[in-house]
């Protein structure tokens, strides 16, 4: 499980990276600035500040809008929309990082799937592998009565044609 977790997490690392280069992560916004001054600019200029949304379409520079996750079709539709880096669009950016977290999510559950399982099984022996011990005990049980039956009818055949000796024929020879 552990692996998993390893490699989940260096796919996310490595999805973010490409996504949003370090010149995203270390963006900050420019005090005192409004996102309109970088209208009919350019996008890298306008990304500068992270609270700026481009908008291909018209190259207009916008304020994100932060009460919605989503920038509205009145503002700018996905496909032109612009964040955090320019040769990214927005659509693309939601369906990678949705496709990411279902793939996270889809490992975390699997793990904690494998987890449940194996700790279920370490509890105890389940009914299978119990009806099958009962089972041997039970074939075992009665390949014994059968190899005492056969020891038996043996024993007789062999009192019958005189070939039974019950003394021990090796036994201490003792003077009286």
């Amino acid at each position: 499980m552990g692996q998993w977790v390893i490699s989940v997490a260096s796919l996310c690392m490595f999805v973010v990276e490409i996504l949003l280069p370090s010149t995203v992560l270390g963006q900050t916004p420019a005090p005192g600035k409004a996102c309109a001054t970088y209208t009919n600019t350019s996008c890298e200029e306008c990304l500068k500040n992270v609270t700026c949304l481009w908008c291909n379409t018209n190259r207009q520079c916008l304020d994100y809008p932060v009460r919605s996750i989503l920038p509205s079709k009145s503002v700018c539709a996905l496909n032109a929309a612009r964040w955090g880096v320019c040769w990214v669009n927005f659509e693309a950016l939601i369906i990678t990082m949705s496709v990411v977290c279902g793939i996270i999510l889809i490992a975390f559950v699997y793990c904690c799937w494998r987890c449940c399982c194996r700790t279920k099984k370490s509890k105890g022996p389940d009914k299978e592998e119990v009806k099958a011990a009962r089972e041997r005990e039970e074939r075992r049980v009665r390949q014994d009565e059968r190899r005492v039956e056969m020891k038996a009818r043996h024993d007789e055949i062999r009192k019958k044609y005189g070939l039974f000796k019950e003394d021990n024929p090796y036994s201490r020879f003792e003077n009286n």
